[in-house]
């Protein structure tokens, strides 16, 4: 099944492949738990990337010696990893798999498990250097490399900080792998699920 485009699935041979509102039309027959964890995956990724993002931003600022602005820093640490990671996993993720261009499991947990790991668990630690570096350079709290040991100064300071968010990247990269999973399977049912529209006509 998993080889299998998602459109033609149950479809007998002669007859045509399922539309878009063909899909969308089985998506609404599903409970309503099933096609809110279908239809809105993404945002729960999103959320945990926020999180990673508001943990990496105080490893940071405990580093750094930062303890002002702390919700200008707060804010972009959590709106930045939420918005880039709810877009890429719709992007990659959900719009292709509930359009039928995502037609197997593997391809989907991989997809999903990528995405929780590079853009929903790595780039929010990446992201609080830049933002709590700038903070430390305005307030001095820190004190600044010298022209020539900026890039040893910020491997330095980032390998504590990336080995106390080993747990959490790993965490999310587990989480988007079995909603990925999740997601394809609930798919899948859907696909099987009885069309109202194609009985009605079989009726008359």
């Amino acid at each position: 099944m998993d080889h299998q485009k998602l459109g033609e699935l149950d479809v007998p041979r002669g007859k045509r492949l399922m539309t878009l509102e063909d899909i969308a039309r089985k998506i609404e027959l599903l409970p309503e738990l099933e096609r809110n964890l279908l239809t809105y995956g993404s945002g729960y990724v999103g959320t945990n990337a926020a999180l990673c993002g508001l943990i990496a931003n105080t490893f940071c600022r405990r580093v750094l010696n930062v303890t002002q602005a702390r919700l200008a820093a707060s804010l972009p640490m959590a709106i930045l990893p939420f918005l880039t990671t709810t877009t890429t996993y719709q992007t990659f993720v959900t719009d292709p798999l509930n359009s039928g261009d995502l037609n197997c499991e593997t391809c989907t947990t991989i997809r999903s498990g990528l995405v929780g790991m590079l853009i929903g668990g790595l780039y929010p630690v990446v992201l609080a250097f830049p933002i709590n570096g700038a903070l430390a350079t305005i307030y001095h709290t820190s004190p600044l490399p010298q022209r020539g040991n900026i890039l040893n100064y910020w491997i330095t300071l980032s390998r504590p900080i990336f080995r106390k968010m080993l747990f959490p990247i790993l965490l999310q990269t587990a989480f988007a792998f079995y909603l990925g999973s999740r997601q394809y399977r609930i798919f899948i049912k859907a696909l099987q699920l009885p069309d109202p529209e194609v009985d009605k006509k079989k009726s008359h």
